[in-house]
């Protein structure tokens, strides 16, 4: 353990209340927790170094706004949506009445796997539609 190391699990602990819960320093801790956002750096190891439980530091870490137990520091957050290059090939010119529509086909697959395909969508309101598509609620634990 390094000196660094030695001297926040010194600092962290200030005491332990009656009933044994521990009574934690605020500085320390906020080290602790920006050791933990460093990439590569686990939750575990750090806490069992500093003589804390793993769970207490995961919900410092959630307090801070950070994540916890999931926290993944080589995890990427994936948007619902990606930016998509619009196809000339993929507009088609469709006859309303004496007007021309400019329509197109909209593909969208949802965290759970459900996959929606929507045909000679009209341009005016594609922005309608994938805003909708974005709340949607949809559990990726559906997924089968």
């Amino acid at each position: 353990m390094t000196d660094e190391m030695e001297d926040l699990k010194r600092r962290l602990v200030l005491g332990r209340k009656s009933v044994g819960r521990g009574v934690y320093d605020e500085a320390a801790k906020s080290e602790l927790v920006a050791l933990c956002r460093q990439p590569g750096a686990s939750v575990s190891r750090l806490a069992r170094e500093c003589g804390v439980d793993a769970n207490q530091v995961s919900r410092w870490l959630r307090e801070h706004g950070v994540g916890g137990r999931a926290h993944k520091t080589n995890s990427v957050v994936t948007p619902a949506f990606v930016a998509v290059a619009e196809q000339p090939s993929s507009l088609v010119k469709a006859r309303s009445g004496e007007d021309t529509v400019a329509v197109m086909d909209v593909q969208a697959r949802l965290p759970n796997g459900v996959a929606i395909d929507l045909r000679g969508v009209e341009l005016r309101i594609v922005g309608e539609v994938i805003e909708v598509l974005e709340r949607l609620r949809c559990s990726a634990s559906t997924k089968s």
